[in-house]
């Protein structure tokens, strides 16, 4: 199972990068491997709704659904794949710190296939992507881009 954690300390209020960083239709917006994303169906983003995405991953176009675990307004937001060549959980949790908000992005991933033979360098690369789109969102809502 790999495993990653990343942070980053963006300065704006804690409701301000929750509310931009949860909602599906940004995610684009500070994800650049992203190619689409969206909710599934009409309801709310809550406890039991459905993601789905298009990334481009290591050249190759991974299609995946994912489905709210947990949802607590301004402080987490869980994830975990129910569809997709990678199955894995994930969250972002939020806390207000001095100077705006601590966002910290956890996941673990179960490979398989060919993203198994190359488990060292799928973790490697997903963290290096990761760690670009969370200085891209530090940089969208600071108003650097």
């Amino acid at each position: 199972m790999a495993r990653m954690e990343i942070s980053v300390v963006i300065d704006r209020p804690i409701e301000e990068v929750f509310e931009f960083a949860t909602n599906p239709e940004n995610d684009t917006k500070w994800q650049s491997a992203l190619l689409e994303s969206g909710l599934v169906g009409d309801g709310p983003l809550a406890v039991g709704a459905q993601t789905r995405e298009v990334r481009k991953f290591m050249g190759r176009r991974l299609e995946s659904t994912s489905e709210i675990t947990e949802y607590e307004p301004n402080a987490k937001l869980a994830f975990k794949s129910t569809s997709g060549p990678i199955q894995y959980h994930a969250q972002l949790l939020f806390e207000a710190v001095q100077g705006g908000t601590k966002l910290t992005l956890t996941g673990e991933a179960d490979t398989a296939g060919f993203f198994k033979l190359a488990e060292g360098l799928v973790v490697r690369q997903f963290e290096k992507e990761m760690q670009a789109a969370l200085a891209s969102l530090k940089g969208i809502l600071e108003g650097q881009t």
